[in-house]
């Protein structure tokens, strides 16, 4: 199969053709020939209004549903949501039912997504039924591709299971993921604690709750080595605590999700549990101080942190609702609205990286993993732009810029 991508503005820091518009001729998958005017010769022709051509984009934290909360959402749409949005690839947390625990739930889920342009990276549960009690089989988890271990939103209440597991996965250069988040700080906040919480007269969930995990999880990551990541952060000062860590030399990284690095707490308002999430929306000064961490490398990754989740777990009383919003089909556009495209494209393709996933340059004789994209434009989001089965989006009715045209990925090309 041959295909011409034409007058496409190449955005890719590490190719020697980054910031040039040109056309890329595809043949069985591979970059055959980059340059200007490249003729036809009965290939299959892609062309967008202002097309920009990046390497394909890595969401580091996705939830589907299956098996167990199909009704949630499929492997199958899934992955034709992710692939529309613009992601070749998407690391599958582990909150499934029963959980990815173990070797044959990893297979299970990579054998669904055999075929798909979109790639599945299962993320191992760190704990058995991802409880905190005891160690899941993590080599053997390793084994089946499992790229790294965490249970999904949920801390280590247990210092010492991290402790061993990050000693453990040494022995096979694994990755542990620690979502950071005392239980027993947080109570029963259900929101930021502050002005707005107090105003709304909701429960709230302090900073310390956070930033007092990261400290632990930091301190345990001194004392065993190996490598560690951790999710989500959302505070100002954990931004801190991980710029600290690494001028340490300690072998941490960390991610954002696109909500906390375009809204806050004033959001809560109108009780609308859309915005309730995990770790909670907190204020401008954090999230101005999380787009900082993104603007000097001390947040290596973003993700969406796309988790579907029931209407009728949404469409409760703020206090009872379930926390979580979707997020692949609104990233791009609602990261364009607080970043230039340039480090948008690299924060979305860094986890890459960090996962130990292939990342391919643009240049020939290299693999065709392409997201297409334009920066130009606006638009608002609604629920005829989901593709997704819930519909539980924090970006409803919000103006995004640009759009995202599809993406070319094994040979296969999927565009809206």
């Amino acid at each position: 199969m041959k295909i011409i991508i034409k007058s496409a503005k190449i955005i890719d820091s590490k190719s020697p053709f980054h910031n040039q518009t040109v056309d890329l001729l595809i043949a069985d998958g591979l970059i055959e020939k980059i340059g200007i005017s490249l003729p036809k010769e009965g290939a299959t022709e892609v062309r967008f209004d202002n097309l920009h051509v990046s390497q394909g984009w890595f969401d580091s934290s996705v939830s589907l549903g299956e098996p167990g909360f199909e009704d949630r959402e499929t492997i199958a749409n899934g992955l034709n949501v992710a692939a529309k949005s613009g992601f070749t690839a998407i690391g599958l947390q582990p909150n499934s039912f029963p959980v990815i625990d173990n070797q044959s739930q990893v297979n299970f889920v990579k054998n669904k997504a055999n075929g798909f342009a979109t790639e599945i990276f299962p993320i191992g549960a760190l704990t058995k039924a991802s409880e905190g009690k005891d160690m899941a089989e993590l080599y053997d988890m390793k084994k089946a591709g499992a790229i790294a271990f965490g249970d999904y939103n949920k801390s280590i209440d247990n210092a010492n299971i991290l402790k061993i597991a990050l000693q453990y996965v040494q022995d096979f250069d694994g990755l542990v993921i620690a979502y950071s988040q005392d239980p027993n700080i947080k109570g029963n906040g259900v929101a930021n604690e502050g002005i707005v919480s107090t105003r709304l007269g909701l429960k709230g969930i302090p900073n310390l709750a956070e930033e007092l995990q990261i400290s632990r999880n930091l301190f345990l990551l001194e004392y065993t080595g190996g490598k560690l990541h951790i999710p989500t952060i959302s505070t100002a000062k954990s931004v801190q605590l991980i710029r600290d860590a690494k001028a340490k030399g300690l072998n941490v990284t960390a991610s954002v999700s696109v909500h906390h690095l375009v809204l806050t707490d004033e959001k809560l308002d109108g009780f609308d549990t859309r915005f309730k999430v995990t770790p909670p929306l907190r204020t401008e000064v954090d999230r101005q101080a999380l787009l900082n961490g993104i603007a000097d490398g001390t947040i290596d990754m973003i993700t969406s942190d796309h988790n579907p989740i029931d209407i009728e777990f949404k469409k409760m009383e703020f206090d009872t609702a379930k926390n979580g919003t979707i997020g692949l089909e609104s990233a791009f556009g609602a990261l364009l609205t607080v970043l230039p495209v340039e480090t948008v494209v690299t924060k979305l393709t860094a986890g890459r990286t960090v996962f130990g996933l292939e990342n391919n340059t643009i240049e020939e004789g290299a693999k065709a993993n392409f997201t297409f994209f334009t920066p130009e434009g606006k638009s608002t989001f609604t629920k005829e732009n989901i593709l997704s089965k819930s519909k539980n989006s924090a970006f409803l009715g919000t103006e995004l810029k640009g759009s995202v045209y599809g993406i070319l990925n094994h040979n296969q090309l999927v565009t809206k």
